[in-house]
């Protein structure tokens, strides 16, 4: 009864921690496609345990999110009535990623990559994956992976002109949380963050340097509107800390002056 007790406090503190550090993946994990496939091995379980090292683990895009069908019901959960699609063809894929990557999708197709589309090109799984799919960074564009399919050198050019800028957007996204885990409201600054990371990295799919070098500089100039908002409030901060710091110093001097003070009197009075 003990044990039984100890494993239920100890499943119900590890529900609480994912619930605090990653709410979208404990939502997830509740589908039944989820609960069928998770513990199934093979290729029938292995899209699972991919899946659960995504992006879209994390932010609680589950298996019904991109294929259809019903997560909460076993018997129709790949019922076609409830809107299961399956997985697509390879010419299909941007369609299939380009219902919630709208933009992207827009600036794939009229790139070099979109227009080799069905002629042996690429398409979003091809440098993202399927179910591992990766946090869309810089780092996906590598020689490893892009002379797959041509030279470098073109990529390594592209990759030169965006790592700056997703560097400043990184940095910027840590002070955001550190200003927002001190209690700052920075929800605002955060969406306006969230929304140029996202057009920056539609930008990566023109695969048009020229492009991308022409319109770099203007998101950097957004992006250090932003970081001069965030530097203001840490400016305020470490002024409020000196002098709350000064407070306390005074504080104590005082504290001290007057244990002197009443020290004196005590010993005049055994006098």
């Amino acid at each position: 009864m003990r044990e039984a007790n100890v494993m239920l406090l100890a499943k119900s503190c590890l529900l609480l921690l994912l619930a605090l550090v990653a709410p979208g993946v404990l939502f997830a994990e509740e589908t039944v496609c989820i609960q069928c496939h998770g513990g199934q091995p093979g290729r029938l379980g292995e899209p699972v345990n991919l899946w659960r090292q995504s992006v879209h683990a994390v932010n609680g895009i589950s298996c019904h999110s991109c294929h259809g069908g019903d997560p909460t019901d076993f018997a129709n959960a790949m019922s076609p009535a409830r809107g299961f699609i399956g997985v697509p063809k390879g010419e299909a894929i941007p369609d299939f990623c380009g219902r919630c990557h709208v933009g992207v999708r827009e600036d794939y197709l009229q790139s070099a990559h979109g227009e080799a589309l069905g002629l042996g090109g690429p398409q979003c799984v091809t440098c993202h994956g399927n179910h591992a799919v990766r946090l869309a960074t810089p780092d996906l564009i590598n020689p490893q992976d892009c002379t797959r399919c041509h030279d470098y050198g073109r990529a390594d050019e592209i990759k030169s002109a965006v790592v700056e800028t997703d560097r400043m957007i990184a940095d910027l996204e840590h002070s955001l949380e550190a200003l927002h885990r001190v209690g700052i409201a920075t929800k605002e600054m955060r969406g306006e963050l969230f929304s140029l990371r996202n057009d920056f990295h539609r930008l990566f799919h023109s695969v048009d340097v020229e492009k991308v070098r022409s319109q770099t500089a203007d998101y950097q100039q957004k992006l250090g509107k932003i970081r001069n908002r965030g530097a203001a409030i840490e400016e305020e901060l470490a002024r409020r800390k000196l002098w709350g710091g000064v407070v306390v110093a005074l504080l104590v001097l005082g504290g001290i002056l007057a244990m002197l003070l009443h020290k004196a009197y005590l010993d005049e009075e055994r006098r």
